[in-house]
This record gives C-alpha cells, structure tokens and sequence, in this order.
C-alpha cells in the first residue's frame, strides 16, 4: 500500500519532482529549487520512514517506492512532469518511468548507479555488513568521507553534521531497509527500455556512483547526455547545488516545449 509522503512545494509551471537518497530529506533539495523555482513547479518529499512522511510496517521494495511518487503525482493532479532523483532516488526516477512512461518528460539520474561489477556490488555490500555489524553511528564518519570532499568538510562542517544527523534521526530498519533497496538494485537489464529525454550527473571522485558506472548508465540510455564533475564526490547537491542546478536548468528548458505550462488547480 502506497504511503502518503509528506512534500514541499515551491515555484510555478511544469512539475519537476525532487527525489532523495538514503537517510537523507527532501530538505536536500533545497538550494537546487531555489535556482529553478522561478522556471518550474519544485515538488520535494521525505521519502516513506524519513522525515515527516509515515513510517511503514515491515520491509519494502524499490516497487514500494515507485508507489509513494505515483500517489503523490495523482494526489497533487499532474499529469505530467520531471523527475530527478540523488542517488537512491535515481533509481526510483527510472523505475518510475520504466512503470508510467506517459507521465514522464524527462530524466535527472544524479550520482547513481547502474551496471556494477561483482567487485563493485561486493563493495556496497560490504558496507551493508559493517552497518549491521558495528552500526550506523559507527560507521557514519566513514560514509560522510566518501559523500563529501576534504575542502568542504573543513570550510562546510556545519552542512556534514546536519546529513550526518539526518542519518541518526532516520529509524535504522528504515536506513537499512532503503540501503538494502539501494544495494540491491541493478537497473542494467531495463535501462534501455527508458524513452525518456535524461541527464545523467554524477561526480569524477564519487567511489560508489563513479563515472565509469555513469557512462555505462547513459550509453544504455537511448536519450541521454553525461555530466561529469570535477572535483566533486557523492552528495553533489549539497557540496556543489548551483553547479548541479545550472545544468539541470538548460536540460529541463530544452526539454519542456509543449509540455504542460501551468501549475496544476490541486496545488495552487
């Protein structure tokens, strides 16, 4: 059964809906909306278990997912938007467009993952185990090192220890549960099936969503175009939000012509 997220809404014209990553908030998007709120409808959720959304009963499934953002599209009365999604929340995107091809208009993948290799997927899931193993708050300083470059965590501490309490706050069935998800998906096989028009980001120092596994991803794409930046590892929109949001402005201007221009009666 889909859960009713909880969501901000910011802006006007076509809808672009913002999706976050493990243990994360919808919160995570705020300084992307802020570039593009003048340009579209920016809806952010919490996904099911964090935030202010409902926390579920028992396990669930990327499936699971694909269903919170489908009640939530028909709640809000859109018949058809943008989706972009950070790291987990790139797979939910694609998984929702593979489901509800109609609805789609187009594609943001950023830092995610698609086509590991044994090696890489033994990696993520050696992570899974330390998790459990020693737990979360134990290995929270080890994440926050691959999510965030060194010069930020010394000029930007304050922005690491508010995901790092994102992290904490997040009930740990449900962190484990969406790393599981995480872990777990391999959208290599059904890529190709997606029509959509997508943008594919992903940072050149990102060790889990790397740019060899990026390029992978939007080769398999059949409308696709690869962004790679530099100097840059996995939370790109929290460390680098204007570098990420100009090129998700000149992606989603090209790609909205004859599209629907206004904001939908549910959310005005």
């Amino acid at each position: 059964m889909a859960i009713d997220c909880d969501y901000t809404i910011e802006g006007e014209g076509q809808a672009l809906f913002l999706i976050h990553g493990i243990g994360a908030r919808r919160t995570g998007f705020a300084k992307i909306a802020d570039h593009l709120k003048e340009h579209f409808l920016c809806i952010s959720y919490d996904l099911r278990g964090h935030g202010e959304s409902p926390i579920p009963e028992g396990r669930f499934g990327l499936n699971d997912l694909v269903d919170d953002l489908e009640a939530l599209r028909s709640k809000l009365g859109i018949e058809c938007a943008h989706f972009a999604g950070h790291s987990l929340g790139g797979m939910i995107g694609p998984a929702y467009a593979r489901r509800f091809p109609d609805r789609v208009q187009s594609l943001g993948l950023l830092s995610t993952a698609a086509f590991r290799t044994e090696d890489d997927s033994a990696k993520v899931k050696g992570l899974g185990v330390m998790l459990r193993e020693q737990g979360i708050s134990a290995v929270l300083n080890t994440m926050t090192a691959r999510w965030f470059t060194d010069e930020f965590g010394a000029a930007r501490p304050d922005v690491i220890a508010r995901r790092a309490q994102q992290v904490l706050d997040t009930p740990p069935e449900i962190f484990m549960n969406v790393f599981d998800i995480y872990a777990g998906t391999e959208m290599g096989p059904w890529l190709h099936e997606i029509t959509a028009p997508a943008l594919v980001i992903t940072g050149e120092l990102d060790g889990g969503c790397n740019p060899r596994l990026n390029r992978l991803i939007a080769d398999a794409l059949p409308n696709s175009e690869l962004v790679i930046l530099d100097g840059l590892k996995h939370a790109i929109t929290l460390e680098a939000p204007d570098r990420v949001a100009t090129h998700m402005l000149r992606f989603l201007t090209k790609h909205s012509a004859g599209g629907e221009a206004k904001t939908p009666a549910a959310v005005r």
